[in-house]
This record gives structure tokens, C-alpha cells and sequence, in this order.
């Protein structure tokens, strides 16, 4: 059996694609892997480049973008490997980071995903485990006021020394690994949601079933981030009216909007983090 299927979801990448898919074979050195690459409609040279430069990979190709969630269960359903890792397209895969991470998971049964340490190109981190988050806190954090600095580095945990294993509420779906099992217990990523929050969604579900998310700061992956929805002005976009109605769906479906102690008191043992 596989022991690893990475699913990268690619939309108009052809310029970091490449190096993304040329990085996996250090990262995995221990493990078998397949790799499946969904193109969400690109128009550029994605596909050519995939095809090209990584023959062995499963590509499936999409006419148009059909959304992150729907297209990522996509990669998943085809996928054979008893862990599923979730990776962007604007990544590159340090050495032995995906076998640190099989490995933990494999020695912790109770653990339903698993993220790595998220650097930028300098290696500066980036805030890649965080609280669930609140209406206010999505509100604030677009806004340019000083007042709203302390929730925002609460929720995103910037004060907290990354340098060390820790239970999180969430990990950012730029990089995650999943256990098949928990993806057959609580289902897949929610389709509802064309972009914004399925990744939180997925934690907080798995949570709920009595898994555990787990931040690992020894398995590191560069994050070259493209923001597509951080200016005000995107709100005003396609992506930024799906990106809000996802998470006005995401606050309905679960039942909280101010506070997170709520949805912390339905979790079985579940710590309340403060």
C-alpha cells in the first residue's frame, strides 16, 4: 500500500509549480508516495509544465475553477495512500519535512492532522497554526486599527514560541497531512465552501471526533505566499464574495460567531488554549 498520496491544487501556477513538484522526493525520502496534481482551469502553462517536467505525476484537469474544496476531494478520492497531505502550489518541501511528519503521526494514533513549520523565502515564520476564528477577529484584521492588534495576535498565536510541538485549534491548508482514517470518519472537505475556510472547517470537524491537530516546527516548508484575498479591494472580487459568503457559512454551520468558548465545551476533552 501507498504509504503517502500528496494532492497539490494548481491554478495558473506554471511559475512555481514546478519547483513545488521538484522538491517532494527530498521531502519523502522515507516514505512511498503518488503525487496528483488537480489544475483548476488555468489558463497559463500549467499543465504544459506538469506534463513536461513530471510525467509520473496523476494529473487531473478541470475546465474551469470549480473551488478549492470541491477540487481538492477530487485528489482525494483518487488518492490510494494511507495519509493524505494537502499541499498549495506556492510551496517548496524541505528535506525529510513529510517523513518528520508520517513519522510523529505514526507514533501518535490519536493525531488526525499534522502541519509543518511555515517559512517565507528568507525563512522568516509565518503564522500557519492559529485559534478559531471569530466574526470580530475576520472583521478587525482588515482594518487598519491599533486596537485591534492584540486580538489578532492572540488568534493568530505571534506571540507563542513556534519553536516547539504543540495542539492547535487549526493549521493553515497550505500544508497539511491527514490521516485517510479521519477523512473516512468525518468526511471530506466541505464543498459548500468554494474558497475561505474549509481548512479550518476540516479541524474543527476532526476535533469534534476526538482527533487531535498538531503543530511540528521540525518539518519545515517555504510558503511563497500570493495573498488573493488580504486587500480590502479583493472583497470586491469573485474570489473575495466567495471567500465572505464561506465564512458567514462556516460561523452558521457551527453555531458560534462572537466567542470560541462554546464550541471548545463540545469538543470531548477538549483544553480550552487562552
Amino acid at each position: 500500500m501507498i504509504k503517502v498520496s500528496v494532492v497539490i491544487l494548481t491554478w495558473n501556477s506554471q511559475e512555481m509549480v514546478d519547483a513545488c513538484l521538484s522538491s517532494l522526493a527530498s521531502g519523502l525520502a522515507s516514505s512511498s508516495f503518488e503525487v496528483l496534481v488537480v489544475d483548476n482551469g488555468s489558463r497559463d502553462d500549467t499543465l504544459a509544465v506538469v506534463r513536461k517536467r513530471h510525467p509520473e505525476v496523476q494529473l487531473l484537469s478541470n475546465p474551469s475553477n470549480r473551488g478549492v474544496a470541491p477540487a481538492r476531494n477530487q485528489g482525494i478520492r483518487a488518492a490510494r495512500g494511507e495519509y493524505v497531505i494537502l499541499l498549495d502550489d506556492d510551496t517548496v518541501v524541505r528535506a525529510e519535512a513529510f517523513d518528520k511528519l508520517v513519522a510523529y503521526m505514526d507514533a501518535h494514533a490519536d493525531v488526525g492532522l499534522c502541519g509543518p513549520q511555515l517559512v517565507d523565502r528568507d525563512g522568516c515564520y509565518q503564522l500557519s497554526c492559529r485559534l478559531f476564528p471569530t466574526l470580530p477577529y475576520k472583521l478587525l484584521r482588515r482594518m487598519p486599527f491599533s486596537f485591534a492588534r492584540a486580538m489578532i495576535r492572540k488568534v493568530e498565536m505571534a506571540d507563542w514560541d513556534h519553536a516547539t510541538v504543540r495542539e492547535v485549534d487549526y493549521m493553515i491548508g497550505a500544508c497539511q497531512v491527514i490521516r485517510r482514517r479521519v477523512l473516512e470518519q468525518v468526511g471530506l472537505l466541505d464543498e459548500r465552501i468554494f474558497y475561505g475556510p474549509e481548512d479550518v472547517d476540516l479541524c474543527l470537524r476532526l476535533q469534534q471526533a476526538g482527533w487531535r491537530v498538531i503543530y511540528h516546527p521540525e518539518a519545515i516548508v517555504e510558503h511563497h505566499e500570493r495573498r488573493l484575498t488580504r486587500s480590502m479591494l479583493s472583497a470586491f472580487s469573485f474570489l473575495g464574495r466567495q471567500h465572505l459568503r464561506g465564512l458567514l457559512y462556516y460561523f452558521w454551520k457551527h453555531g458560534y460567531w462572537l466567542s470560541r468558548r462554546r464550541l471548545y465545551a463540545r469538543f470531548p476533552a477538549r483544553p480550552i488554549l487562552t
